[in-house]
C-alpha cells in the first residue's frame, strides 16, 4: 500500500488540466508515442470538438522514484461548473489533489469552489502554477493570490507548463512525497466505493471503484450494499489507457469490475461493493445527492421511439449520474421525460450525447422548476409542468421555491452583480470579504429566475470570475401566471411557461418576436399570440408565401385583377383551416436562450 498514490487534478475551466495530464502520461511511459495525441484522456468526440472535459477520466501510471516503483492513480476532472458533480465524485476517490492555476489568468471561480470541495475531504493540496511559458504570464501576482487562498509557502508552489513539460517531473515527485498512501485496512472485510460506471453493449455495465479496505479476487461472490444485488466478479482490473485485467485488487487500488450486469438500474454511483460471505458492517458514505437546477421535458421526435429514449436515458445516467428523469406527457409532443440538469450547458451536452451515442433525436421544452399549488379545497399539488396547473378559479395560492445563493466575485463587479440579482427579484442578505480581492455576496432569490439565463449573464458581467452556489431554502407565496403561446389559435403546450406576473408581458412579447424569426413561412398567414388566460398580451404575424397571380394581367379592367386576388384569398383561407404549423427544434432551443 505504501507504493500507491491516488490523486486528481482540479482547476477552473481552460487552465490546462488535460494538457498537463498528457505530459505526465508521457513522462511515465504510460502512453507510447504512437498513441499520444492532444488531450489523450478526453475520449469523447464532443470533448475534442469543444475543447472541454465533460467526464472525469481515471488512469494508472507507474513512476520510479529513488529506486522504488510507485503506482499513481490519476483522475482528470472537468472544469466547468455544470460538471461539478463529476469533480466531487473524483475527489471522494482520492487522497490528494493538484490545484492547477493558470499563470496568465490567476485564481478564478471554480478554482475556489473545487479547492473548498477538496479541503472538505481533507485532501493534501499541491498548488501548481501552469502555463509558465506564456508571454503574458504574471507569476508574482498569481503566486501571491495562491498563498493568500491556500495559506501555503511561496516556495511550495510548483511552476509548470503542460505544453513544454516544464516542472512535470517535480509534480510527480511531490505527489509521491506529499500525498499520503491509502489509509484502509487490508485485513478488514472488502469495501469498494463505486465512483463511476458506463454501459458496454457487449459486456454490460462496467463499474469503476476504489478499494477502501480489504481485497477482491477475480471470481469472488460480491454484492452491492444499497441495491443488495449479488454477482460474481467475472473480470476485475486496473484502468490504464484501456482496461487491464488483474487477478486481485488490494486496498488503495482504483479499478473496474465486470460482472455481467445487464440492467443499468442495478448500479448506483456511490454504492459500496462487499463480499457476500464476509460483508462489511456499513456502506461507505458516498456522495451527496445531486441538485438539478434546470428541469425540461425531453420528447422523442417520433412517438414510437419512446421506449428507445427510456433505455438511452438509463444508459446515459450510468455515465452521467447528475442527470435525473421521470416520465411525463404533453398534448403537443406525446410521451416523454421530465429531466433535471445541472445547467444549460449540461442540458445541451445531454441532448448532443443522446443524438450521437444513441441516435435519439429529441425535442426539449421550456425549462422550469416545481411549484406548490394550494387549492381552495385545501389540497396541495406539486406542479412541474405549466399544463398541470389547475384552473385559476380553483387556486388559493401558489408558492415558488426560493434559494439562498452565494456568489464569490471580485469587488470590481459587485455593482453589476447586485443589479442582475435585484432584476431577478433577489434580495441581498449579506456581503463578506474573504480576502482583499474576493467578496462573498449572499442573496435570497426565486429558483425560477436562475433557470433561464442567469448563469450566463453572471459569467459575462463578471468576465468569468464569479462563482455561484446555492441551496434551496423555503417556499414563498408568488403572483404567478401561466403564459401560453398560440399558433393560429391553437395552444402549443410545450411552449407554455409559469412566470411571475410582472415579467409576463415583456416575456410574451419577446417570445412572439423570436418565434416569428424561427418558424418557417407557410402558404397561409400564421398568427403567433401570447396569452394569459383569455387575454392576449402580444401578437406577431408571419406573412404567407404569395404567388403573383396578377402577373398575367397587363392593362384591362381592375375587376380582372380583383377576381384573381379574391380567388387566391379564398384558397388561403381554406388552407389556413386545414394547415398545421410545425415548430422546429431550434425554436424550442431559442426560447431557452431569450436574451
Amino acid at each position: 500500500m505504501k507504493h500507491f498514490r491516488n490523486f486528481c487534478i482540479i482547476a477552473h475551466i481552460d487552465h490546462g488540466k488535460s494538457t498537463l495530464a498528457d505530459r505526465m502520461l508521457e513522462i511515465t511511459d504510460t502512453v507510447s508515442g504512437r498513441q499520444l495525441q492532444e488531450q489523450v484522456l478526453d475520449n469523447m468526440d464532443l470533448e475534442r470538438e469543444r475543447g472541454i472535459t465533460i467526464k472525469s477520466h481515471a488512469i494508472q501510471m507507474s513512476y520510479k522514484h529513488e529506486g522504488e516503483v510507485y503506482q499513481l492513480n490519476l483522475i482528470d476532472t472537468p472544469g466547468h461548473v455544470d460538471f461539478s458533480y463529476e469533480v466531487s465524485r473524483s475527489i471522494a476517490a482520492c487522497d490528494g489533489a493538484l490545484l492547477i492555476i493558470d499563470a496568465a489568468q490567476g485564481i478564478q471561480a471554480q478554482t475556489i469552489s473545487n479547492l473548498y470541495l477538496a479541503l472538505e475531504h481533507d485532501l493534501e493540496i499541491i498548488p501548481v502554477m501552469n502555463k509558465m511559458d506564456l508571454d503574458n504570464a504574471m507569476p508574482e501576482e498569481v503566486r501571491d493570490q495562491i498563498t493568500d487562498l491556500t495559506g501555503c509557502e511561496p516556495e511550495d508552489i510548483i511552476e509548470a507548463s503542460g505544453k513544454t513539460g516544464l516542472g512535470v517531473d517535480s509534480i510527480l515527485k511531490r505527489v509521491v512525497e506529499k500525498v499520503p498512501p491509502p489509509s484502509g485496512d487490508p485485513e478488514a472485510p472488502l469495501q469498494g466505493l463505486i465512483f463511476d460506471s458506463l454501459f458496454n453493449s457487449y459486456r454490460g455495465v462496467i463499474a469503476y471503484f476504489k478499494v477502501m479496505s480489504g481485497e477482491i479476487h477475480k471470481g469472488d461472490h460480491v454484492k452491492f450494499f444499497n441495491t443488495e444485488k449479488k454477482y460474481h466478479a467475472d473480470e476485475i482490473g486496473v484502468l490504464r489507457l484501456g482496461l487491464e485485467p488483474r487477478e486481485v485488487l488490494k486496498t488503495g487500488d482504483v479499478g473496474y469490475i465486470i460482472s455481467g450486469i445487464k440492467t443499468s438500474t442495478e448500479v448506483k454511483v456511490g454504492d459500496t461493493i462487499t463480499h457476500v460471505d464476509r460483508a462489511c458492517d456499513s456502506a461507505i458514505a458516498g456522495f451527496e445527492n445531486v441538485k438539478p437546477m434546470v428541469f425540461a421535458g425531453l420528447y422523442p421526435i417520433d412517438s414510437d421511439d419512446y421506449e428507445n429514449l427510456r433505455s438511452s436515458l438509463e444508459k446515459l445516467v450510468l455515465n452521467d449520474a447528475s442527470l435525473t428523469y421521470e416520465p411525463e406527457s404533453s398534448a403537443a409532443l406525446g410521451f416523454g421525460f421530465r429531466c433535471g440538469f445541472l445547467g444549460m450547458l449540461h442540458m445541451e451536452i445531454v441532448q448532443e450525447r443522446l443524438d450521437r451515442e444513441f441516435e435519439m433525436n429529441v425535442i426539449s421544452t421550456v425549462p422550469n422548476v416545481s411549484y406548490n399549488v394550494y387549492t381552495k379545497a385545501g389540497a396541495l399539488e406539486q406542479v412541474y409542468n405549466p399544463s398541470g396547473l389547475p384552473d385559476v378559479t380553483l387556486i388559493e395560492r401558489i408558492e415558488e421555491p426560493y434559494i439562498t445563493a452565494q456568489i464569490i466575485t471580485q469587488p470590481d463587479y459587485i455593482g453589476h452583480i447586485m443589479k442582475l440579482c435585484m432584476d431577478k427579484r433577489g434580495e441581498l442578505i449579506s456581503q463578506h470579504y474573504l480576502t482583499t480581492d474576493r467578496v462573498e455576496l449572499t442573496f435570497e432569490m426565486p429558483l425560477a429566475e436562475i433557470v433561464f439565463d442567469f448563469y450566463d449573464k453572471l459569467k459575462s458581467i463578471s468576465k468569468g470570475y464569479a462563482s455561484f452556489d446555492y441551496h434551496q431554502s423555503s417556499f414563498n407565496p408568488a403572483k404567478l401566471v401561466r403564459l401560453d403561446i398560440l399558433l393560429n389559435g391553437e395552444m402549443v403546450d410545450a411552449l407554455s411557461t409559469l412566470i411571475h406576473f410582472d415579467n409576463a408581458h415583456t416575456f410574451g412579447r419577446r417570445m412572439c418576436v423570436k418565434l416569428k424569426d424561427l418558424i418557417p413561412r407557410q402558404q397561409f398567414d400564421i398568427a403567433i399570440q401570447a396569452a394569459i388566460g383569455g387575454k392576449i398580451v402580444a401578437r406577431e404575424t408571419i406573412k404567407a408565401f404569395r404567388k403573383d397571380v396578377t402577373a398575367k394581367c397587363y392593362g384591362g379592367d381592375i375587376t380582372r385583377k380583383r377576381k384573381l386576388l379574391e380567388k387566391q384569398k379564398k384558397g388561403k383561407k381554406k388552407m389556413k383551416q386545414v394547415g398545421n404549423v410545425e415548430v422546429p427544434q431550434n425554436a424550442f432551443m431559442a426560447v431557452l436562450k431569450l436574451d
